[in-house]
């Protein structure tokens, strides 16, 4: 996916907004779409916020006539809760939340990234430098995410299961200040809190573990995601959501835009810039065309998935086309 950070230039030109003097015009068909508001689910890090603040502060969802508004979220199942309960219409998960979309809980309508941001981090001082000192230790995570996903192998990778150690399931937030106090010997977190655990703990942090570990065994992907009965009805409104998200995508993913995009989210979110700049690697960023270009390869990230989600007993085996919208991300990605 790499290839497709060299094609940016053009993608982003390729959009129906003109700008001439200052003024905005757009094409007959979007002017005559409908107005409508989307409540959106975010979390507050690089990956979930780059490509949706830089369609927002670019005016992608203003061409397709949509007013996003826009919700903090610690974590994907959280989100999923919201969702259930009527008051987020769409929302970004990571790895570990697909298991409910498998699960026939939500519905995936665009693919975000390929993501190499989870990690199991562990301490010297605390004798969990290796991934078999883990056995009998305390280690923080948060259940339902790509934090408990990654503890989970890399658990199986040392033959150990989750009856080997004590876990204690916490919010994200929360195990950074249970890792950095001490007060547990290992943990399994996301970016950009592993960052931070890594740098504050000097050379006794540890990572033993990220998503590439397992490269041989599954892909760790972060989607955007609707309940199932409001992509049935939304269809077209999620094709002009995705399209704009996507043109966000495209402008994100030409990394001479880093410092702008990541200034954006750092006015939005409250956070250092630099803090996001040392997260702009973290993951292969989806473009709309390795969309337009890669859509089996797409459809494949899906099905190595779900099978690792099947083998360790989170879901039974399903075809992909009952959770994932792939005709959503081929409209919205078409020339």
């Amino acid at each position: 996916m790499r290839k497709t950070w060299k094609k940016l230039a053009s993608l982003v030109m390729a959009t129906s907004m003109v700008v001439c003097g200052g003024a905005m015009t757009v094409s007959a068909e979007e002017a005559s779409a409908e107005k409508a508001t989307i409540n959106v689910a975010y979390m507050p890090d690089y990956a979930s916020l780059s490509g949706l603040i830089s369609a927002v502060e670019l005016g992608f969802f203003d061409e397709e006539n949509l007013e996003i508004e826009l919700t903090e979220f610690a974590d994907g199942p959280t989100i999923i809760q919201a969702m259930e309960s009527g008051s987020i219409d769409v929302g970004y998960i990571g790895q570990g939340a697909h298991k409910l979309c498998i699960n026939g809980q939500a519905s995936i309508f665009a693919l975000a990234h390929v993501s190499n941001g989870d990690a199991v981090i562990g301490s010297k001082e605390k004798g969990t430098d290796t991934i078999e000192g883990l056995k009998g230790k305390t280690i923080a995570y948060s259940s339902g995410t790509s934090s408990e996903d990654i503890l989970v192998k890399t658990l199986t990778k040392a033959g150990l299961t989750m009856d080997d150690i004590t876990a204690m399931d916490m919010d994200a937030t929360n195990i950074v200040t249970a890792m950095l106090s001490g007060s547990v010997d290992a943990c399994a977190t996301w970016v950009p809190n592993s960052l931070k655990i890594l740098e504050e703990m000097g050379d006794d942090g540890i990572q033993l573990t990220d998503n590439k570990t397992f490269i041989d065994q599954t892909v760790s992907l972060a989607s955007w995601i609707a309940m199932p009965a409001y992509a049935e009805e939304n269809h077209d409104l999620l094709v002009r959501f995705a399209r704009a998200l996507y043109k966000g995508f495209d402008y994100r993913a030409d990394h001479s835009h880093d410092d702008e995009v990541c200034g954006w989210i750092a006015d939005k979110i409250k956070l250092e810039k630099q803090t996001l700049l040392d997260q702009v690697n973290v993951a292969d960023w989806t473009t709309s065309d390795f969309i337009r270009n890669n859509m089996d390869d797409v459809k494949g990230y899906y099905e190595l998935q779900q099978v690792s989600f099947v083998e360790n007993g989170s879901c039974e085996e399903t075809p992909v086309e009952n959770y994932v919208f792939f005709d959503i991300m081929e409209e919205a990605c078409a020339e």
